[in-house]
């Protein structure tokens, strides 16, 4: 167990492994040395999680920087937490770069649940009336400091052709794998729908990976909230297609008040997504390609 290592996802991904993790908290925050660690298979794409002792997590980016990615994230989780209406996670501290690991890192506070999974959902339609007062929440945010979701894109009133060319590419890439006409036709549909500009506040990662729930199934915590800042409020509807039964969808569209056009557009987001992911991660990462495949079924099953 003790040298169980994150999945390769990226060719300059950092050599993490527990040996590793335990050296830098060991010499960083000694009040934590005696705590047991062991690694947790969050099937991420950012992060190398570990959890440390009951109460806490090391968080490790794959690709490390030294840009204050962490210290912007410790802000803004303190800026947002009041806001919300389920508990998110708080940096308690930050870890320094060291010759054996070049970048920045951190200790979170540990929080409780279990992530969801669409096919042993407890209470579908509890969980998407909590969702969507999360998402309603996250919109009514009032705060001076609005940075872009998914930071690095370039902000445009037409994000989604922003993405036209490389969800093309996928489809392309992925004939024989998938109905590419089905997917071009549903993709292009998405691509037509009006756009007004409007931002909100978005967590933009609404995925089962980053939702806790409780024993009943009911949403007791959101994670990762390293891509939300303003943007087209179409990005918080992952839920629909990630997790939520048919008859739980209509509840939670309701709830936010979804017009055809906003639906039309988070479709086509999750759509474009999945297929990039499953293009990009179908030699390297199966588990992750698979969900991607499993994404893609999912909006294209979704009557048109």
């Amino acid at each position: 167990m003790g040298l169980v290592s994150p999945r390769k996802v990226y060719a300059d991904q950092a050599d993490i492994d527990t040996p590793l993790v335990r050296e830098l908290v060991d010499a960083q925050f000694p009040q934590w040395a005696a705590l047991p660690l062991e690694p947790v298979d969050s099937g991420g794409l950012v992060n190398a999680i570990y959890r440390l002792g009951s109460d806490l997590s090391v968080r490790l980016p794959l690709r490390p920087t030294n840009i204050d990615a962490v210290r912007r994230e410790q802000a803004k989780l303190a800026a947002l937490a009041p806001y919300l209406p389920v508990a998110i996670p708080s940096v308690e501290a930050i870890g320094s770069p060291t010759d054996t690991f070049p970048g920045e890192w951190s200790v979170h506070r540990w929080l409780t649940g279990t992530h969801p999974s669409a096919d042993a959902l407890a209470d579908p339609r509890g969980l998407a009336t909590d969702l969507a007062a999360f998402v309603d929440a996250f919109r009514r945010i009032d705060l001076l400091d609005r940075p872009p979701a998914y930071p690095g894109e370039r902000r445009t009133r037409a994000p989604m052709v922003e993405m036209d060319s490389s969800t093309r590419k996928a489809i392309g890439e992925l004939d024989g794998l998938i109905d590419t006409r089905a997917a071009l036709a549903s993709w292009e549909e998405s691509l037509a729908a009006p756009y007004d500009g409007r931002e909100v506040w978005v967590h933009s990662d609404l995925t089962p990976g980053n939702l806790l729930v409780s024993a009943d199934g009911r949403l007791t915590a959101v994670l990762d909230f390293e891509t939300c800042g303003v943007g087209d409020p179409a990005c918080d509807l992952f839920p629909v297609w990630h997790l939520l039964p048919p008859n739980a969808r209509d509840e939670f569209r309701a709830a936010l008040d979804v017009d055809d056009a906003t639906w039309l557009r988070g479709r086509g987001r999750v759509l474009s997504q999945a297929l990039i992911v499953w293009s990009n991660q179908k030699a390297t990462n199966p588990p992750i390609a698979n969900y991607a495949r499993h994404l893609i079924g999912q909006v294209l099953a979704t009557p048109r």
